[in-house]
């Protein structure tokens, strides 16, 4: 889709350094968006509903747009699915320990990557992307790869979320969530 280049051009990095914070940034994202699906009696229709409010497909199209993002709907996305701003920096700090970018980087990334996310899964029929079990860590792949421009898409798809899984167990969001965890600590 091209998120990838969008993001870069827009924060004035390089792609490679676009992939590497989305690669830290996403699964955190997927997580949020996955625990407020939990969280709502609708399910699915929850989801749907919180994308469509957001913006929907829109934000989608707002980040690959040729001029420049404004952050804010990504904000409100963040404020939804972290709660706070807090959360937000701490994903960031956890990112930026991975991945050796400045930290001030991905606190400008997370909003742009937020927008993608959210605004893919509206176009895909209300979150259906989300709800599939965290252990399908293909399925977590194929997302990833379909959002970041298809650098990791097609037969390498699974080994992406298998290495976005930090415990080893298949299920990479428990790590996800366990890291927003001790933020809110």
């Amino acid at each position: 889709m091209g998120g990838l280049q969008s993001v870069a051009r827009e924060l004035g990095v390089s792609e490679g350094q676009a992939a590497s914070g989305a690669e830290a940034l996403v699964p955190a994202i997927l997580g949020g968006l996955k625990k407020q699906t939990q969280s709502q009696p609708a399910g699915l229709g929850g989801l749907g509903d919180l994308l469509g409010r957001l913006g929907g497909g829109g934000l989608l199209d707002q980040v690959l747009a040729p001029q420049p993002t404004d952050p804010s709907p990504g904000n409100e996305v963040l404020g939804q699915i972290f709660g706070s701003k807090d959360v937000s920096r701490t994903v960031a700090q956890s990112a930026a320990s991975q991945t050796g970018l400045d930290p001030s980087l991905l606190e400008k990334m997370l909003p742009l990557l937020a927008m993608l996310v959210a605004g893919y899964m509206a176009k895909q029929g209300g979150g259906a992307a989300a709800a599939q079990p965290a252990s399908e860590a293909s399925g977590l792949g194929g997302l990833l790869g379909s959002l970041l421009g298809g650098r990791s898409g097609g037969a390498g798809a699974p080994g992406l979320g298998s290495m976005l899984d930090m415990d080893g167990d298949g299920n990479p969001l428990d790590d996800i969530l366990r890291m927003a965890g001790k933020a809110l600590r």
